[in-house]
């Protein structure tokens, strides 16, 4: 769509497989020349996502949503992420949205049992994501 006036605007990607399955990751560096970057997991499986907790540079927003059309509430799984230097457990099991302000310590990140697929969808406000070696804690 590049090649109408407005068409950089419009930024369309084929579903790819990723670590974790179909994935559409969209970048604020490549695709909007912006500091905003997107990406969309379709999480299937019980799975340790991030094992260390760390910090970034910038804002994070995770969103975790059911896909069945039915029952958007539920997510028929339990998941539990880290917050702050503590990494205190939160446990998630509906439709919820979990706010990571920049320099905030977080993870890890376990999804425990999914019985339906859900949606994890990231977003930092950053040209891309990044993850710095030494932001990461190993004890």
């Amino acid at each position: 769509m590049a090649d109408t006036k407005y068409g950089r605007y419009v930024v369309r990607h084929p579903v790819q497989i990723g670590g974790f399955g179909p994935e559409f990751i969209y970048t604020g560096e490549k695709d909007y020349k912006s500091n905003f970057t997107m990406m969309f997991l379709r999480i299937t499986e019980p799975t340790l996502m991030e094992e260390y907790a760390h910090s970034h540079d910038f804002d994070m927003y995770l969103v975790f949503m059911a896909l069945d059309p039915d029952d958007m509430d539920d997510l028929h799984a339990d998941i539990e992420i880290g917050l702050g230097e503590e990494r205190e457990i939160h446990k998630i099991t509906h439709t919820t949205s979990v706010y990571i302000p920049a320099g905030m310590i977080h993870c890890p990140l376990e999804f425990k049992r999914v019985d339906k697929p859900i949606l994890l969808v990231h977003c930092t406000l950053a040209s891309k994501y990044v993850k710095e070696e030494d932001k990461i804690i190993k004890d």
